[in-house]
């Protein structure tokens, strides 16, 4: 019935201590040997996920992974680029200019490497480049090369801050961009055509699979736009009350293994001990 699952990573496919459990493995394996296409689709950079493609074995002749939060879709045995939506120079620009306004630590992105315009580099910006063990520059907006591919920028805060931040965006931004949530200390901002719900959409039709046939799982507000696209989207329990309401199914918590479980229920059956 199934025959594409696509799975978040932090807060869902790994528990909190950020391992990827036995359970969650082995019935990611018995998927695959069924025949199911595992993509992982994550805000995290690529170079955040290289390690977990492998310790999944998800770098198959025609696996794929999605980054960036849908920016960036790529096939993980030839590093071929499926699909890539960036922002511009002018588009970084305006933004940074934007976050001055509003009093913003932000940092970006190219396909490799973390920079940050700041000379106080932000806690947060540390903290990025250290889960996804990212190279980290320092490089003012108006040393940025005009023709970087930028997949993301960030707006980074201590939660409360970035809240009022938030609140202080004008509306004609919210117009132009996608802001994602992705933590309480991150707001990302991508294209206005990227989500985590188009990438897995447009990966489905490359590969003949049918909405019905897919499963979505996923915690935070960057996952609702897979869950609503899914055929069976999934829940963890430990999900924003949102992602509960747009899901068909709700698994255990990522400290219990809930992918395995979610897998187990709808895709091994019964006949899985």
């Amino acid at each position: 019935m199934y025959k594409l699952v696509a799975i978040d990573i932090d807060g869902t496919l790994m528990n909190d201590r950020k391992e990827i459990t036995k359970e969650v493995n082995d019935a990611i394996q018995a998927a695959k040997a069924r025949g199911v296409k595992v993509v992982i689709c994550t805000g995290r950079p690529i170079v955040g996920v290289q390690s977990i493609i492998e310790e999944l074995k998800l770098n198959d002749e025609d696996d794929y992974v999605i980054t960036f939060n849908g920016a960036l879709v790529q096939n993980t045995y030839n590093q071929d680029v499926e699909s890539q939506i960036t922002l511009s120079y002018e588009n970084l620009k305006e933004i940074y200019e934007l976050s001055l306004k509003i009093d913003s630590p932000l940092h970006f992105f190219d396909t490799e490497n973390l920079y940050t315009p700041n000379r106080e580099i932000n806690r947060y910006t540390i903290h990025e480049a250290h889960i996804n063990q990212m190279p980290l520059h320092y490089l003012p907006i108006n040393e940025v090369p005009e023709d970087m591919l930028i997949p993301k920028v960030m707006f980074i805060d201590e939660p409360e801050r970035l809240n009022t931040n938030i609140a202080n965006i004008p509306e004609s931004f919210w117009e132009k961009y996608t802001f994602v949530k992705s933590t309480p200390f991150f707001l990302e901002i991508l294209d206005p055509r990227v989500s985590k719900g188009n990438a897995v959409r447009q990966l489905a039709e490359k590969l003949s699979i049918k909405q019905e046939e897919v499963i979505c799982i996923g915690d935070g507000e960057n996952d609702l736009s897979m869950i609503e696209y899914a055929g069976c989207g999934v829940a963890m329990a430990n999900a924003e009350s949102v992602v509960k309401e747009a899901a068909q199914f709700h698994t255990l918590s990522n400290n219990e293994h809930g992918v395995a479980y979610a897998i187990e229920k709808l895709i091994l059956g019964a006949d899985h001990h």
